[in-house]
């Protein structure tokens, strides 16, 4: 690399500290859009007083019910609780 007023080398060597300054290219075609970080979905079942937030859980034994765990594969990113897709959670441990 050369600078481009002198036409003498530059010795070029970037780091992350560097990047921090850029600003990201991602534009959201969604001006309403939140991020799924952001989100915390709540569902209260009728009748009853269950109540379930995502909460960064991600497998079978950290449930506590059948409903739990359908909840959470059902609307929390990256769960780990139905190994053959099938839609049922922790078939072994809660949803028999």
């Amino acid at each position: 690399m050369t600078n481009a007023a002198t036409d003498n080398p530059v010795d070029a060597a970037f780091t992350s500290t560097d990047l921090d300054d850029i600003p990201p290219t991602y534009v959201d075609s969604k001006a309403t859009s939140t991020s799924v970080s952001a989100v915390k979905p709540v569902l209260t079942l009728s009748g009853s007083a269950a109540s379930f937030t995502c909460d960064g859980r991600k497998h079978c034994s950290q449930m506590t019910s059948c409903a739990e765990a359908t909840y959470f594969i059902q609307h929390c990113p990256n769960t780990k609780m139905d190994g053959n897709n099938d839609g049922i959670p922790c078939e072994q441990q809660w949803c028999h």
